[in-house]
């Protein structure tokens, strides 16, 4: 099965920038829907971004609309999210998760492999 590695989280200050990555130890694109969750303290988790499979559709999560993107990197069988304009409210663990259904879905029980978590926080 597919291993889901994150890496770029950290500390940085509200207004900042990261950039999360997420490589896969095999093909995901044709293969797998990939996505973006956070979960913070006490919090459910939530769904951040998702990409289509095929690269055709990227949704982003209510709360990130605007200031976070997800990308992807077929070559190198990474995917990515740009996080902008951060906010002490997008503290969290930061997981990147692969669904190989077909039927594209944004919620965290659709997918079935995940990584180990980045944590990102964000001080006010």
């Amino acid at each position: 099965q597919v291993q889901l590695v994150e890496s770029g989280g950290g500390l940085v200050q509200a207004g900042g920038s990261l950039r999360l990555s997420c490589a896969a130890s095999e093909r995901t694109f044709n293969k797998y829907h990939m996505g973006w969750f956070r979960q913070a303290p006490g919090k459910e988790r939530e769904f951040v971004a998702a990409i289509r499979r095929d690269g055709g559709d990227i949704y982003n999560g209510d709360s990130v609309k605007g200031r976070f993107t997800m990308s992807s990197d077929n070559a190198k069988n990474t995917v990515y999210l740009q996080m902008n304009s951060l906010k002490p409210e997008d503290t969290a663990v930061y997981y990147c998760a692969a669904d190989r259904a077909i039927i594209f879905r944004t919620t965290a029980g659709a997918y079935d492999h995940w990584g180990q978590g980045t944590q990102v926080t964000v001080s006010s």
